[in-house]
């Protein structure tokens, strides 16, 4: 039995040709199956303000939600990403799979509701609680995926190899023994991670060493040969003194270790590259990797900021994160990237690619085209064949007033705060209007009794 069609009708929408006016998406099992533009609306069809397609956050650490805020104490010493991880540990250490569950369902509903329609998860909480392996080894990649089916998000699942505590092999502490894994464990995990997400739509699971300070360049050499064609994300450079002990280590930066000695091509991406040289930028470009930027967290931890505008004028590719999840907001994502080049720099307008071109809307275009290839799918597009991933904003916002084409984007990112966003599709199937989830509510509470228990 053929699917039947349902039409969508938007008054104006981004498309592959650019901004149209009164535009109608026809849709058959979760794709666009037709596009026309300047057309009138049925009386059958509800009007909907200006479409984009949804953006892909090609980075998230879903549990870390759930400790958004708890991190913010100043320490004896000076506080740094370090001294976060450690709280992070213990955070961690109360997490069972119902907490990491309704955690997850919290975080990806937030991130459907800013606007985020793809998630790239960067999963790497394995075991139980004492560090012994469950019984089912994909048993919290399968709460992963059921947060995701339950929110009806888009699902990049990165199971993440953890061997070591730093480089050279060095054994792993005891606050990272839910983490770590040989390869044959982490091949039988990736295999059953493979089946916890068959039932998800369009889902993909690719694979993410760590860091180079978590795996030997043994092992980094055969999770390749065990990713096939799916995507393959690490950790590089995101700390000063992660650079330093690769130097120790290798007589090499990071990014100029990994390039040299691993096949990173466009199926990779390289997350934070926070701490890389002019020489390793172009190099990054060349390869055709990701760089995948997480604004708001890098400022809260303190990271530091990439060298965006050179990577860009090398044809750099580039997606957006939301890492540590302490804030899921699109647009603050954006907005926090150009604001610091601006900081940084003295300047304006810094990240847009050419003179005449919008600043907020170029940012949204790269982010589109980079996450996605970061996490394995086609670039998001309002176009025949294209899953129907689409985010409407609230035209009647006092942000976007009388604004027209690009200008929607570029307030949306600079001038709007809350409910600019309105309705989200994802594969056809409306799950935010007027800005809420439709299982908003049910989330939240399970969410607020899960953290009852960890935080008591």
């Amino acid at each position: 039995m053929t699917d039947p069609t349902t039409t969508l009708w938007f008054e104006s929408a981004l498309l592959e040709t650019g901004w149209a006016d009164n535009v109608r998406l026809t849709l058959q099992g979760g794709r666009i199956v037709r596009v026309q533009d300047g057309v009138p609306r049925e009386v059958h069809e509800s009007a909907n303000g200006p479409a984009v397609p949804g953006l892909p956050n090609l980075h998230s650490h879903a549990f870390q939600r759930g400790m958004a805020g708890l991190a913010e104490v100043r320490g004896p010493a000076g506080d740094s990403f370090w001294t976060w991880r450690e709280v992070m540990y213990r955070f961690l250490e109360r997490l069972g799979p119902e907490e990491v569950e309704a955690i997850a369902a919290q975080a990806y509903v937030e991130m459907l509701e800013a606007g985020f329609t793809r998630v790239g998860e960067f999963h790497y909480l394995h075991h139980d609680r004492d560090g012994s392996p469950f019984a089912d080894p994909a048993e919290m990649a399968a709460r992963i995926a059921a947060a995701a089916g339950e929110s009806g998000i888009g699902l990049t699942l990165l199971p993440v190899f953890y061997a070591h505590s730093g480089f050279g092999g060095a054994d792993p502490t005891p606050g990272q023994a839910r983490f770590v894994h040989d390869i044959d464990g982490f091949a039988r995990l990736l295999e059953a991670s493979r089946k916890a997400v068959a039932d998800l739509t369009g889902a993909v699971v690719g694979l993410a060493p760590h860091s180079l300070r978590a795996v030997t360049p043994g092992e980094l050499s055969a999770l390749v040969g065990l990713a096939g064609k799916g995507p393959v994300h690490i950790h590089v450079a995101e700390q000063t003194q992660e650079v330093q002990d690769c130097l120790a280590w290798s007589g090499q930066r990071p990014v100029e270790w990994l390039l040299a000695n691993a096949p990173v091509d466009p199926r990779w991406c390289l997350v934070h590259a926070t701490h890389v040289t002019l020489e390793e930028i172009a190099d990054m470009a060349r390869a055709g990797a990701v760089v995948g930027l997480c604004p708001i967290t890098e400022a809260n931890l303190g990271d530091g900021l990439f060298l965006a505008p050179e990577f860009r004028q090398q044809g750099g590719r580039f997606g957006i994160g939301s890492d540590s999840n302490v804030l899921i907001d699109v647009a603050e994502e954006l907005r926090t990237l150009e604001y610091g080049q601006r900081l940084a720099r003295r300047n304006r307008n810094v990240m847009a690619a050419e003179p005449g071109d919008s600043t907020g809307a170029g940012l949204y275009r790269a982010a589109l085209a980079g996450g996605a290839q970061a996490l394995g799918v086609g670039a998001p597009r309002l176009a025949v064949g294209e899953l129907a991933d689409i985010v409407t904003l609230d035209a009647g916002h006092p942000a976007l007033a009388a604004r027209r084409g690009d200008a929607l984007i570029d307030s949306w990112v600079f001038a709007g705060r809350q409910g600019v966003v309105d309705g989200v599709w994802r594969a056809g199937v409306k799950l935010v209007g007027g800005g809420r989830h439709h299982a908003r509510d049910a989330v939240a509470d399970r969410y607020r009794r899960a953290l009852a228990r960890v935080l008591a």
